[in-house]
């Protein structure tokens, strides 16, 4: 099984971190080299645990569909995306999110088994891994640039502060 590991310091809150990585639509944004879409399952929004989404997208010249689940969820500070069908014969990729003093360390730790056996595993020595790791980097960077712009509010839905409505139904109850 290989695995790859990538840290990326963030100057934006935990939070908007954790969002954007579970964005849909950041997700395409930040893959839009490969012409990555959500095709089933969920295809917008934020995903969150159990849900699935199927992806179309052009790797090594090649148009493929792969389906993930999230499989586990911690929010702010984890989630996991596995996969359940597609061209690898499996993945689990940890999506990490520490608050720090200037902002947050977004972390990710992806390891997968290329299919074919032993070929896979030498086409994971060979090419692969080393494809894989500029794919997640370059994901990594849209999301800090996304994170530290004002740009986020694109993907990530604005919070409904605690005591939205409040005064509505004060108001409600004097008429």
């Amino acid at each position: 099984m290989a695995r790859i590991e990538l840290s990326l310091h963030v100057a934006a809150p935990q939070e908007r971190c954790f969002d954007l990585a579970r964005s849909i639509e950041a997700h395409t944004h930040s893959t839009s080299a490969t012409g990555e879409r959500a095709v089933g399952g969920k295809t917008s929004g934020l995903l969150s645990f159990g849900d699935s989404v199927t992806w179309r997208a052009r790797h090594l010249g090649v148009w493929q569909k792969l389906t993930s689940r999230i499989t586990a969820y911690e929010r702010p500070d984890h989630f996991r995306d596995s996969m359940e069908s597609g061209a690898f014969a499996s993945f689990d990729h940890d999506h990490f999110f520490a608050p720090t003093a200037g902002g947050t360390l977004m972390r990710d730790v992806f390891e997968y088994r290329a299919p074919f056996g032993l070929l896979g595993r030498v086409a994971e020595r060979l090419f692969l891994t080393a494809y894989m790791k500029r794919f997640l980097q370059r994901r990594l960077y849209d999301l800090r640039d996304l994170a530290e712009s004002n740009e986020w509010s694109r993907f990530v839905p604005h919070p409904i502060p605690k005591n939205a409505g409040t005064e509505i139904e004060k108001s409600s109850k004097r008429e």
